[in-house]
């Protein structure tokens, strides 16, 4: 009998059994071997750091492994979450971090009450791993829905030029960072699932449920669809981003630009009337000197607005 800190146990009335085992240690994966006889690489993919989703015929059992997306509240982005699954023909033990939340409220469910389905009236572990498989999916949903939110709230401010632009782009870029982190999660899950599923017959019989392990892929694959255009979203609204900062840029360039141009006469004739030549330097003895020479500025200036103007560059 299973006895640790971290490892619960939940029985069902046909004697099928599922194991939990959240927050992982040595310890306690060193319980699971000795009782499972489970090979040892498998125990030590269980510990950190995450591995790459796959699935394992081990001859007594399957060992599969998938990852799931969780929303960090603190730092805004989403984070994979490993499962670990060994898959025998009367047992399910699953092996995770104790934050990802669907799962230890499934098997908080079950362990209050094992009855609570009549779908576990026959002993057959593909029926328990659809469930925990169709719980963790759900889960990913409303985490698309955020997504979607946050792609909305961006799309509002972009063209608003009172809100930060430095706040706008930190935000498309966790966007991004959160859009490829999820696909990066779910990129292998559908051809895992139908390993499971090819895989899985000589130890229970999984073919009785195909319809619903369809039902997990289809999940897969709305899923998937969902992330492909959010990412497109997010790629086309940064590019609409970077239009008009550089929009916004060019006009400012091309205003300070012409009002150099303009000053530049008044400029260039304050420079050569402050020059001490006093014999060739013209109006030096006129009563007027000082208003003929701002006269002549102005005129230059407005010859050269008045240019502007013809080009349509004002």
């Amino acid at each position: 009998m299973l006895n640790a800190k971290h490892i619960k146990t939940i029985f069902f009335p046909t004697g099928l059994k599922w194991v939990v085992v959240d927050l992982p240690a040595k310890k306690e994966l060193e319980t699971l071997g000795k009782e499972f006889h489970f090979a040892e690489q498998d125990l030590t993919d269980c510990l950190p750091p995450c591995q790459r989703p796959k699935l394992t015929d081990r001859g007594s059992y399957l060992f599969m492994i998938l990852q799931f997306p969780i929303y960090n509240r603190a730092t805004g982005c989403v984070d994979p979450s490993e499962v670990n699954f060994f898959i025998g023909h009367d047992y399910v033990v699953t092996v995770f971090n104790e934050n990802l939340v669907p799962l230890a409220e499934l098997a908080a469910k079950y362990q209050k009450n094992s009855k609570l389905t009549k779908i576990y009236q026959e002993k057959n572990p593909a029926v328990l791993m659809y469930e925990i498989l169709n719980t963790l999916l759900h889960y990913c949903f409303p985490m698309l829905t955020h997504l979607s939110q946050d792609i909305d709230a961006v799309e509002k401010n972009i063209f608003n030029f009172n809100h930060n632009r430095i706040d706008i782009i930190k935000e498309i870029m966790r966007i991004k960072r959160n859009i490829v982190a999820f696909r990066k999660i779910m990129q292998a899950h559908k051809s895992v699932i139908q390993k499971l599923i090819d895989r899985s017959q000589k130890l229970f019989a999984a073919h009785r449920l195909q319809s619903y392990y369809q039902n997990l892929v289809n999940h897969t694959k709305d899923i998937w669809d969902f992330l492909s255009n959010y990412k497109d979203t997010i790629d086309a609204l940064y590019e609409t981003h970077e239009s008009l900062v550089s929009h916004r840029l060019n006009q400012i360039i091309k205003t300070l630009t012409i009002f150099s141009v303009i000053v530049f006469p008044l400029t260039l004739f304050a420079t050569i009337f402050s020059m001490n030549t006093t014999n060739a330097m013209p109006f030096l003895n006129h009563p007027y000197n000082f208003w003929v020479i701002i006269g002549i500025m102005l005129v230059a200036m407005l010859c050269m607005v008045f240019y502007f103007k013809k080009k349509r560059w004002l």
